[in-house]
């Protein structure tokens, strides 16, 4: 009798009801050769890890493991290499007899297991963890380990110019490197390294909300400090004006580039490192949360040949990556696309990109003056914040140009009255603008620890209030994925208004924001908070969030 062929994950997971037959087809045809097709679901957001493991386990019959405040035998780590480890996502758990059990995120990595039987001299038996997980536990394991109380008391006590601050073997350098390698492992933002009174505490940024990562002693700070300043090429003596720099790294394979500030406090200098990771950013503009209306009136207005798209929300609302997304749509061999930007983010190729000086006097202005003569299609202009660069956009807009900027109001029909605040004529803002794109970022439920439960008194309230019903709600009751929080990963909500003959009659007139607002909601404009709503409906994020960030 012939064995039985274990199934393929692919129709595994059509059969559980995880993934339809179509986003299967989707997957495969956008695998690449050495991809495995599991990486591709999660990348695609079709299954979790978690959802894609416990898949495995079935298939394979061989079980999984968390390893959230697992047991580890540190003895264990000297038998596999840090690198090895890093490079094929293996981590060793425990030993009995001549049995070496490892978690790895591939199990069916036949190579690997014959590599570590053979390195080991012991029988391998794998068990299954998320690679999450795993990257996360060997950034713990194998780099926090060597940074304990003792060593910390032993750098502390040596005075700064006794400790090499150059060489990659020095123990100040690997803790600079580890701290920035933990934050990258939790996709986390930005890096706050903040002296108080008797200690350094190092937070980081995570979905939005910042959180205690470690604490140091207050004697290590001025190693910690100067290291970065090395990295960054900033001046380190001088510790009584802020300064800016920019470090770039490879981190576990990824580029990843860092900007850096530095700040004089009463306790000493607060640095705060930006993370920018190239490999996470999301070009695709399906990907940003757009709902199907907004994304197509969205799309309406970047394929017009000219006029003012306004992108607004407070600083770290993703409008930069919404106006890179929108940018990489149009990229294209016919166009001249030329940017300004303080300071350039992400570079995309086919694009001129200027950065703002103004110590040589180049500023949004001046630089927007030169691009017109540089014969542009589109033009990106970073930040709208005064008057000159205002009306140097609208003349650009007149002239033809299809313009891009981002301006910092809380609403997208607040942004009407901001232009008229900057002191741009509203005979210029009727004919020039094409719409404004207002969008805030909320985190999203934890798809692996999330639960309905009935909508409360208050929430029914404030949905019937916009017209709308509830029964229903999540919410994740947090787990080992989402660091106990029950979100993880962000979406966006907006609201686009589209500036159609009404509305432009009505800033002609000087009509009051009430008509304006009047006329945008007959041309079928929504609400952030309406669009807030439908994604808790949804049960992409919860009514807290929306409420957090979007004021009623």
């Amino acid at each position: 009798m012939k064995p039985t062929q274990p199934m393929r994950l692919g129709d595994l997971l059509v059969q559980s009801g995880m993934i339809t037959e179509g986003q299967l087809e989707e997957a495969l045809a956008d695998k690449k050769p050495q991809q495995k097709l599991g990486d591709v679901l999660i990348q695609k957001g079709f299954i979790t890890e978690l959802q894609l493991v416990e898949v495995l386990e079935f298939q394979l019959g061989i079980p999984h493991v968390s390893l959230y405040n697992y047991p580890f035998d540190h003895s264990l780590l000297k038998l596999v290499p840090k690198e090895f480890a890093k490079r094929n996502f293996v981590i060793p758990l425990k030993k009995e007899g001549n049995k070496l059990y490892v978690a790895m995120a591939d199990p069916m990595d036949y190579f690997v297991i014959n590599d570590l039987r053979l390195s080991t001299g012991f029988t391998i038996e794998p068990v299954i963890a998320t690679k999450s997980d795993i990257i996360r536990s060997l950034s713990k394991l194998y780099d926090m380990g060597d940074f304990d109380d003792e060593w910390i008391e032993n750098q502390a006590s040596l005075e700064l110019e006794d400790v090499n601050l150059e060489d990659e073997d020095s123990p100040i350098v690997k803790l600079v490197n580890q701290i920035i390698q933990q934050a990258v492992v939790h996709n986390a933002s930005d890096i706050h390294i903040d002296p108080q009174e008797q200690k350094v505490v190092i937070r980081y940024r995570v979905d939005g909300t910042l959180r205690t990562e470690r604490i140091l002693p207050k004697s290590i700070q001025d190693h910690l400090l100067t290291r970065i300043k090395i990295l960054a090429n900033l001046n380190i003596t001088e510790q009584r004006i802020p300064q800016d720099g920019r470090i770039k790294m490879d981190i576990d394979f990824r580029k990843i580039d860092l900007r850096i500030s530095t700040l004089p406090t009463i306790f000493g200098e607060k640095i705060v490192i930006r993370i920018l990771d190239f490999s996470a950013t999301v070009n695709d503009i399906t990907q940003l949360g757009f709902q199907k209306e907004n994304l197509d009136q969205f799309m309406k207005l970047i394929k017009k040949p000219h006029g003012i798209v306004l992108i607004t929300g407070p600083t770290g609302s993703g409008k930069t990556s919404t106006m890179y997304s929108a940018l990489n749509i149009l990229n294209k061999e016919e166009f001249n696309i030329i940017t300004i930007e303080d300071p350039v983010e992400y570079q995309i190729e086919g694009v001129n990109q200027i950065q703002v000086n103004p110590n040589v006097g180049l500023t949004f202005a001046t630089g927007l003056r030169a691009i017109l003569r540089q014969d542009p299609n589109i033009i990106m202009v970073g930040e709208i914040r005064d008057l000159e660069t205002a009306e140097m956009a609208v003349r650009a807009s007149m002239t033809g140009h299809l313009v891009f900027s981002t301006l910092h109001t809380n609403d997208s029909i607040g942004t009407i009255s901001r232009l008229k605040d900057l002191g741009v004529e509203p005979f210029l803002i009727a004919s020039s603008l094409n719409g404004v794109v207002s969008q805030r970022l909320v985190r999203k439920i934890c798809r692996d620890c999330k639960q309905e439960e009935n909508a409360s008194l208050r929430e029914k309230e404030i949905f019937t209030k916009y017209g709308m019903t509830i029964e229903k709600v999540y919410r994740g009751k947090g787990c080992p994925t989402c660091h106990m929080t029950g979100y993880r990963g962000r979406t966006a909500i907006h609201e686009v208004l589209v500036v159609n003959e009404k509305i432009r009659q009505s800033i002609m007139n000087h009509a009051p924001m009430t008509e304006i607002q009047q006329a945008a909601i007959e041309n079928g404009f929504t609400f952030l908070i309406e669009d807030g709503l439908a994604k808790v409906k949804e049960g992409i994020t919860t009514t807290e969030e929306i409420l957090r960030v979007v004021m009623e």
